[in-house]
């Protein structure tokens, strides 16, 4: 699925602050919230999977929020937060630094406390979030340090490039699918990393850290955009990165798991989901194996049992039971 939307207005007046301090504190992290507008408080918010990031849009009334280490304690995604105010002005602190924000970008870390307050004349605040995993980025904190909590221009280079690039983002989310927002997810982190390393005056230097980083995710789209070629291995993958096999195997070595386990576990996740939609019933086990490059149907079934503790023709037939059962259970059935 693409992006979805969700809006104050379907709740009453009286009620619309408290559904957006509640969908906030759930869906991005815990926090607190006052207003001056509560009885007529107006917020939209939209939201885009990306994989490891997440891009969520909001328009809202001007807002002070405040994470404390309590909010902290009760829920941490560990990551950066990286706001695009494109309306009104943020006027954020975290650990002694403040900066105000207008039209340009602040990155702030989800771990510590922080206080923001969102200030408009009188429209509605419009603002972009990306919020990333710190182990997705290939810069290191201590390197990111200097960042956080400063105004960073979105109006030239590499800036201006993601910035542009998060709007039409937002504009297309809902016209695409799922596998397209993940390829876009890996795409996203890539410009957020040379955004912030030019910030850094290190986009020519970037260090080997960073350089090793961005081939792993470059291999790790490769990948993803190949899983149904039954002749995709660590060799033609090195072969078409232009490195050695020795080289892919070194940049694998930190992740949880190896370059054919990672293939063999995406594959296995694409069966999986095709396997439950209705829109492949159509198709037989076999057919959906070999769409995601597994030819040998004996090895598939051992394989996906392994990993789900069930055969694929007893998963198929659990989601379509299921399906059933949701269908009867429908108001006027």
């Amino acid at each position: 699925m693409g992006s979805s939307r969700a809006s104050a207005s379907v709740v009453p007046p009286t009620d619309r602050f408290e559904w957006f301090l509640e969908t906030v504190s759930n869906e991005v992290m815990p926090l607190s919230l006052s207003s001056d507008r509560r009885d007529d408080f107006h917020a939209d918010i939209q939201d885009t999977p990306l994989g490891l990031a997440a891009l969520s849009a909001f328009e809202f009334s001007p807002v002070r929020a405040w994470r404390s280490a309590r909010h902290i304690r009760q829920g941490d995604p560990e990551g950066y937060q990286l706001v695009l105010v494109s309306q009104g002005s943020f006027r954020v602190s975290q650990e002694g630094r403040e900066a105000l924000v207008e039209g340009d970008f602040v990155l702030t870390n989800t771990s510590r406390p922080m206080l923001t307050e969102c200030i408009s004349a009188g429209d509605p605040i419009h603002a972009m979030t990306l919020q990333i995993p710190r182990s997705a980025l290939p810069l290191s904190p201590r390197r990111l340090e200097p960042l956080l909590v400063r105004r960073l221009s979105a109006h030239k280079g590499a800036a201006a490039v993601l910035a542009g690039f998060l709007r039409t983002l937002q504009a297309q989310g809902a016209h695409c699918g799922t596998e397209a927002l993940l390829s876009m997810g890996s795409a996203t982190i890539d410009l957020v990393t040379a955004c912030l390393a030019q910030h850094l005056h290190s986009l020519d230097e970037a260090p080997v850290e960073a350089r090793s980083q961005l081939t792993l995710q470059r291999i790790l789209r490769f990948i993803a955009h190949n899983l149904g070629d039954p002749d995709l291995s660590p060799r033609t993958i090195a072969e078409r990165h232009n490195i050695s096999l020795r080289t892919l195997y070194t940049l694998f070595d930190g992740e949880p798991a190896s370059i054919a386990g990672v293939i063999r576990r995406q594959r296995l996740e694409r069966c999986h989901t095709d396997l439950a939609r209705p829109e492949m019933d159509h198709r037989t086990v076999q057919a959906i194996a070999a769409r995601w490059g597994f030819t040998n149907p004996a090895a598939f079934s051992r394989t996906f049992r392994d990993a789900y503790g069930t055969t694929p023709t007893e998963h198929r037939a659990h989601a379509r039971q299921h399906r059933n059962t949701d269908a009867t259970q429908q108001p006027g059935r």
